[in-house]
C-alpha cells in the first residue's frame, strides 16, 4: 500500500492510495464519516456486514463508527476524504 496525504485540516482530510491485487484495510472503524472514491481498477467493500462492488468513479460513505474493510480486486487506487466536522 502507498499513501499520500493532499489536505490535513483540523475540518478533515483528503488522501490518495494505491493497493496491490487483493490488499485493502483490514475491518476497522473510524470516530468520523468518509467518502470513499475509487479512481482505478475495483474494490470487494464491506460495511457493517454488508458487501458492495466498486468501480472507477463511483463513490460511497463510510459512516462514522461502522465496521468496514476493502480488498482490491487487481490493483486499485482511491481517494479517501475524512470528515471530522
Amino acid at each position: 500500500m502507498v499513501s499520500k496525504t493532499l489536505v490535513d485540516r483540523k475540518t478533515g482530510t483528503v488522501t490518495l492510495f494505491a493497493f496491490a491485487q487483493g490488499q485493502g484495510p483490514s475491518e476497522h472503524t473510524a470516530p468520523f464519516d468518509a467518502l470513499v472514491q475509487v479512481l482505478e481498477g475495483e474494490v470487494e467493500l464491506g460495511i457493517s456486514g454488508k458487501a458492495f462492488h466498486l468501480r472507477p468513479g463511483e463513490i460511497i460513505l463510510l459512516p462514522a463508527n461502522a465496521p468496514h474493510a476493502l480488498k482490491g480486486i487487481g490493483r486499485f487506487r482511491m481517494m479517501l476524504t475524512m470528515i471530522r466536522s
